[in-house]
């Protein structure tokens, strides 16, 4: 395709608890503007097995919402045999 631009930045994270929920909204919109694309698509992804990217409201009450849910689905447990 004539024209086709593409742009690629590599965002890292350092995060000190078990799980952390990062707002990388500003981030990401700030390399997009630096791109100079004007129409098209942005790709975020997780490089990392661990991470995961979600999108929603940036409400703190949801946030501590999914929080809980997360600990619900997987709880902290020393006998998972990854750890092993």
């Amino acid at each position: 395709m004539a024209g086709m631009k593409a742009y690629t930045e590599y965002l890292t994270f350092n995060t000190d608890e078990r799980y952390e929920m990062v707002h990388i909204t500003p981030q990401v919109e700030a390399i997009v503007r630096k791109s100079g694309v004007e129409d098209g698509l942005c790709f975020v992804s997780p490089m990392h097995i661990t991470a995961a990217i979600y999108v929603n409201d940036n409400e703190d009450g949801l946030i501590e919402d999914i929080g809980e849910w997360l600990e619900t689905l997987a709880p902290r447990r020393p006998e998972y045999r990854h750890h092993q």
